[in-house]
């Protein structure tokens, strides 16, 4: 899997998720499924939008003891998803339960990638709300070295972490970053942000782009915007 795009999904129910994908005549872009919409109407939307031949990342952070987060992963691995995380925090232990939930009994499985921090935490809010003292960069490189002990693929960082992973813990190690706009955008409630031009610089291998294209004007012209800038030479 090469560099893409991934959309994040962030509607509210079936109806509004399908009629946005409707304005992408001839495209499938790469999916994510997060929260909001799973609750809303479970695994259905999953199956349609695969149906339709999305790519799916179910963007559902699991974090729970290993027994119960193994089982969960094998419901859905049988979704046929493409990509699933979890919360580096849960644990080394958690994680590679994780890993021997989501594989099928032909051998497959999701790629599975663990969260990091959020790109909506900064240092002050860290050390603030989670007691965590070291510096933002050295927590998620810790994280994202335990993800590998695991078994990981990759985890979710920011854009501007990705090239330090890809540093400490190896180029195929699959950097995956949201908190991404475009210069002239608003941060909304993120704030470890960058442009697709500079996450494509600094490393990353997957962007994942909410608003800055399913609140725009022209949602299609926004998502190749983003490719242009991200994936295209």
């Amino acid at each position: 899997m090469g560099k893409d795009v991934i959309i994040a999904c962030d509607f509210k129910n079936a109806s509004e998720t399908l009629a946005f994908l409707d304005r992408f005549t001839g495209k499938k872009p790469f999916l994510k499924i997060g929260m909001e919409l799973f609750y809303a109407e479970g695994p259905s939307i999953v199956r349609a939008l695969k149906e339709r031949g999305h790519k799916i990342f179910l963007d559902l952070k699991l974090h729970d003891i290993p027994n119960t987060v193994k089982k969960a992963m094998a419901s859905l691995s049988a979704l046929d998803v493409d990509l699933v995380n979890l919360h580096a925090s849960g644990t080394v232990p958690m994680m590679e339960a994780a890993l021997e939930g989501l594989r099928r009994p032909d051998g497959s499985r999701p790629l599975l990638i663990a969260v990091t921090q959020l790109t909506s935490t900064d240092q002050e809010t860290m050390e603030r709300d989670l007691l965590i003292k070291e510096p933002i960069d050295e927590v998620v490189l810790h994280y994202a070295l335990n993800a590998r002990r695991a078994g990981l693929d990759g985890v979710v960082c920011s854009p501007l972490e990705a090239g330090k992973v890809h540093e400490r813990c190896g180029k195929d190690f699959l950097t995956v970053t949201p908190g991404i706009r475009f210069a002239e955008g608003e941060r909304g409630d993120q704030r470890r942000v960058t442009t697709p031009e500079d996450a494509k610089k600094i490393g990353s291998d997957y962007i994942v782009v909410g608003r800055p294209i399913t609140a725009a004007a022209d949602p299609v012209a926004a998502y190749e915007r983003c490719l242009a800038e991200f994936v295209d030479e």
